[in-house]
């Protein structure tokens, strides 16, 4: 059953919940785009790591569904001999490493890069030195000949910086490398469909096109999110009136659940 929502589901953006999708969008968006740029072009993924030095103070939780049991020391088996390391060697310090995915569209003849898109994550809008790291890569992406869409389906946090924003909830940007600094903006608001958009190839090549609501719904059935996603709230809360319209909708197909 896909989503029941008309365009962005918000219950989907729990950060419980982002991380999942977060990291299956990158495979479906190659898929969905292969099939029409090949055999010019290929879809192939890459990865935005983002790593922090954890003080020693400080409790290394990883993602918020994830659980460790406590670390108690394993009882010794009875009878059993111990081997010793022919060395020793100390972990090294604490650290949480972050890894995200992204898609890139090339050119299958000179392997060039052609089309960078991204999915926005809280790592990029949090403030801090991770939001700094990637504005930093958006600005040298504004620089280059390579073609730049960026999706961003979360409502918390700063948008990313762009003049002539009007007031919206969610945004894609699409920046053509020969239009610049003139950027294509698609302002969303929660309860409107997800735009088609396109994603610019090589002149005079047509652009491809992803279909960002048929794609939510592909990510929200391979996912299983309709089990467990509404027994939460959505993040960042609905405004009273959105509330009452999200209930209805969950009502209407017996997934509303009082929190």
């Amino acid at each position: 059953m896909p989503s029941p929502f008309p365009g962005m589901n918000p219950y989907l953006e729990q950060e419980a919940v982002w991380h999942s999708l977060h990291e299956q969008f990158p495979a479906y968006c190659q898929e969905m785009l292969t099939a029409q740029v090949r055999p010019k072009y290929f879809v192939k993924l890459d990865v935005n790591i983002y790593i922090h030095e954890l003080p020693d103070s400080q409790r290394f939780l990883g993602r918020p569904d994830i659980s460790l049991g406590a670390t108690n020391p394993m009882p010794a088996r009875s009878g059993a001999a111990t081997l010793a390391a022919p060395l020793y060697g100390r972990f090294g310090p604490a650290i949480d490493v972050v890894k995200e995915a992204f898609v890139e569209v090339h050119e299958r003849d000179t392997r060039r890069v052609v089309c960078v898109i991204e999915l926005l994550s809280p790592t990029n809008k949090a403030p801090g030195v991770d939001r700094e790291t990637y504005l930093a890569k958006r600005i040298r992406y504004s620089q280059s000949s390579v073609h730049f869409v960026e999706i961003d389906l979360l409502r918390a946090w700063q948008k990313m910086p762009v003049e002539d924003l009007p007031e919206c909830d969610y945004c894609v940007q699409v920046s053509r490398a020969e239009e610049r600094p003139r950027v294509g903006l698609w302002p969303i608001m929660l309860r409107d469909r997800l735009p088609t958009i396109p994603i610019p190839l090589l002149a005079p090549d047509p652009d491809a096109r992803l279909d960002l609501q048929a794609l939510l719904h592909r990510l929200y059935d391979a996912g299983g999110y309709e089990d467990y996603i509404y027994s939460g709230t959505p993040q960042p809360p609905l405004s009273a009136e959105d509330a009452d319209w999200a209930a209805a909708i969950l009502n209407a197909v017996g997934k509303y659940q009082e929190s």
